[in-house]
């Protein structure tokens, strides 16, 4: 992430969820600013809400409160930014970061407008992925703003609109944000636990796990009284605790630094491949056999599904797979997608595809 902080990691980005006075701003930059953990100062200035009625943002007049805060301690300044105007108005005001919010995010249009507002400037603008666990989305953002000349882009993972969900705000859904490193490398991945969790008594768990997967650097909502803030108050934390949670946080190496660990790791790795092989030979086995089920079944003029089996398949393997201290869960997700292609390959048969 050389274009912020000369490849320092963990970036670390901290902030009120809304600018609301003058005071409370430089008062949240000065104390932040002051537990030497702070890369990057962020701050609503416009904030789109799911239903009308809720604070929408201070607007145009807490532009300058942010300038004043960049002047006191020397840090960038970061704003969300929703549609053209909002970009012309914080170039004139010298914001140096901009990030296009999740709720932008899911209109590939309202992203065009600020991509085309931005051709020809030279700034970084981060794009935090949509409410709805759309990957292609999140990419297509990012190519908007790649292909209008931007070069120094990264992502903010925020986490995902989730109906019924208990724990979090936004489920993490860690392996969308996985995918779209893997089809991005070259993009830094921040993660931001204040909106992922809701809750300032789990952003600690959230933002070691965010490190432990090697995430770029950490967005964090903070607030000089977290309980009267205008937005999000459940979510924010004051500076001085922001600045504790960092302290604690365990950053790993990339890399064993002892050529002698990194030796193990490698031979380590390669037994993990070879497993993975015999996986991949033992799935194709196993499909093999599901097809020539299909065939006695279409002979037969027998169903696909059969309901009963495939219960005690799957109560089978999660009970031997407890044994193995694997969890419920994990064995749920691997026997159905196991499942459900065995019933793919066999509709195939059925229909005369294969």
């Amino acid at each position: 992430m050389n274009w912020i902080n000369n490849g320092k990691k963990p970036i670390l980005i901290a902030g009120p969820c809304s600018a609301e006075t003058e005071e409370q701003v430089i008062q949240t930059a000065t104390r932040l600013f002051r537990t030497g953990k702070v890369d990057v100062l962020r701050a609503g200035i416009w904030k789109p809400r799911t239903r009308p009625g809720a604070f929408e943002g201070i607007g145009t007049k807490g532009l300058p409160w942010l300038q004043k805060a960049k002047e006191l301690t020397g840090l960038p300044v970061a704003v969300e930014v929703a549609k053209a105007s909002h970009v012309e108005l914080c170039l004139e005001f010298g914001i140096d970061i901009l990030w296009v919010g999740a709720r932008t995010t899911v209109n590939p249009f309202a992203v065009q407008e600020i991509a085309d507002a931005l051709k020809g400037v030279d700034i970084p603008v981060l794009v935090k992925n949509p409410i709805n666990p759309d990957l292609a989305l999140w990419l297509g953002g990012m190519e908007r703003l790649q292909n209008a000349g931007l070069t120094r882009l990264g992502a903010i993972h925020r986490g995902f609109s989730s109906a019924g969900e208990k724990i979090y705000r936004n489920r993490p859904q860690w392996q969308i944000a996985i995918d779209f490193k893997t089809a991005m490398p070259e993009l830094p991945m921040i993660n931001d636990p204040s909106h992922i969790t809701g809750r300032r008594d789990m952003l600690f768990k959230v933002a070691q796990k965010a490190m432990d997967l090697n995430f770029d650097g950490l967005m964090i909502e903070s607030h000089i009284t977290p309980d009267t803030a205008w937005s999000d108050a459940a979510q924010q934390i004051t500076p001085e605790v922001y600045g504790q949670l960092i302290s604690d946080l365990v950053i790993r190496d990339n890399d064993p630094k002892d050529l002698k660990e990194k030796t193990k790791l490698d031979r380590m790795r390669k037994e993990i491949d070879m497993i993975d092989e015999e996986i991949m030979n033992i799935l194709a086995s196993r499909m093999k056999i599901a097809r020539e089920i299909g065939l006695y079944k279409k002979e037969n003029n027998m169903t696909i599904l059969q309901s009963e089996r495939w219960k005690e398949v799957l109560q089978k393997y999660i009970d031997r797979g407890s044994q193995s201290g694997l969890g419920a869960d994990f064995i749920t997700k691997v026997i159905k997608s196991i499942h459900d292609e065995s019933i793919e390959q066999q509709e195939k048969i059925m229909t005369g595809e294969a």
